[in-house]
């Protein structure tokens, strides 16, 4: 019975020993090629309406209309709300009855101006009555000109309980109900042009000197945008300024981008991905899926003439869709393993078919 176990142990350690050394399947290889291309770096945005105002209440009272409702569409002078006017109207009233007394005080001290001058001239009166005369009407024109004033004042009173919107936009959320009482400043809603839009993104300092050789913001940098669902904007954006400074906690600095908005559908606080393109040049494309890690470090496997594969390490640098980007560490004649990476070890002999970078980077349309 112990030689029988015996040799049922050896047959299994023949048999494992044997596996070792039997070759994979055929397995796809390609060499790295060196890149000269343009790619686009994805940098966090928030979007943000070109105007984008608060609609306040400029009088108090209780609101006796609201014309508009929320996400809807409102033109430049459209009546949005109205407050209740009747004490603004009646204070207009009042106001212009004293503008009309004054105007009259004014008139009949005129005309006594008039016949005090022909008095004076007579000798009949003293100079004395005549100056009396002048700053009676001086005294009249001044009140005069206040109680214009307070007209001007009430018939504003009398036009702010109309509120009109300011240009152009879409209305943001409607706090209050017909029939609130709002004190004068109570924001009332937000309205919004969002015909265009301003995307703002932080980029590095690094980045932001890469992107200033190529022309910078004198160029108007064509930019595009990644919807917060993953789905590509129609619409191409323009960087049309950059932030003054650095932010000292961060060291980024802020770009913003303009983007038309034709069919509304951005919309003000909204956020996504910009775009923005930088040339590369002397980079090494390496296929995502030939990359696997180990403790925190990448590696690939490359083939040597015997078809030994052997791990080579790697310092990804950029990323393409489905390729990585190295700097160094690669020439031309390298052989690195495309696919099966899971299936070979370290030292393993396998058989490989050989397939071009280029024609990987067409099929995958990293390009």
């Amino acid at each position: 019975m112990t030689r029988y176990l015996l040799g049922l142990l050896l047959l299994a350690a023949c048999t494992a020993k044997k596996d070792e050394t039997v070759e994979i399947q055929t397995l796809e290889v390609s060499s790295p090629i060196s890149l000269d291309t343009t790619i686009r770096q994805e940098f966090v945005a928030d979007i943000h309406a070109v105007q984008n105002v608060e609609i306040r209440a400029r009088v108090k009272g209780y609101l006796d209309r609201i014309l508009v409702d929320e996400g809807k569409q409102v033109k430049k002078g459209q009546i949005m709300f109205t407050i209740n006017s009747q004490e603004y109207v009646a204070d207009l009233a009042r106001a212009k009855a004293v503008l009309s007394q004054a105007s009259a005080e004014l008139k009949a001290e005129e005309l006594t101006l008039v016949n005090t001058r022909l008095l004076v001239d007579k000798n009949v009166i003293s100079k004395n009555q005549l100056a009396i005369s002048l700053a009676k009407v001086d005294g009249l024109k001044a009140k005069r000109e206040e109680a214009l004033a307070h007209v001007s004042a009430a018939e504003l009173k009398v036009e702010h309980s109309n509120i009109r919107a300011p240009f152009d936009g879409i209305v943001d959320r409607l706090p209050f109900k017909r029939g609130s009482l709002v004190d004068e400043g109570t924001l009332l809603t937000t309205l919004s042009d969002n015909q265009n839009v301003y995307a703002y993104f932080n980029v590095s300092e690094q980045e932001y000197l890469a992107f200033s050789e190529q022309g910078g913001v004198n160029k108007a940098a064509s930019v595009d945008l990644v919807l917060a669902n993953g789905e590509h904007y129609p619409q191409k954006g323009i960087v049309e300024t950059i932030e003054g400074e650095f932010d000292k906690n961060t060291g980024n600095i802020a770009f913003r981008a303009r983007f038309t908005n034709p069919t509304k559908l951005l919309r003000h606080g909204a956020s996504g991905k910009v775009q923005l393109p930088k040339k590369v040049a002397g980079y090494w494309a390496i296929p995502q899926k030939s990359v696997f890690e180990i403790q925190e470090k990448s590696y690939v496997f490359v083939k040597d003439a015997a078809g030994i594969v052997k791990m080579k390490s790697i310092v990804p640098d950029l990323r393409i869709p489905h390729f990585y980007l190295v700097k160094t560490g690669f020439s031309a004649k390298d052989t690195v393993l495309i696919e099966g990476i899971q299936l070979v070890k370290q030292g393993q002999k396998i058989k490989s078919t050989f397939k071009p970078m280029r024609q990987l980077l067409t099929d995958y349309k990293a390009l």
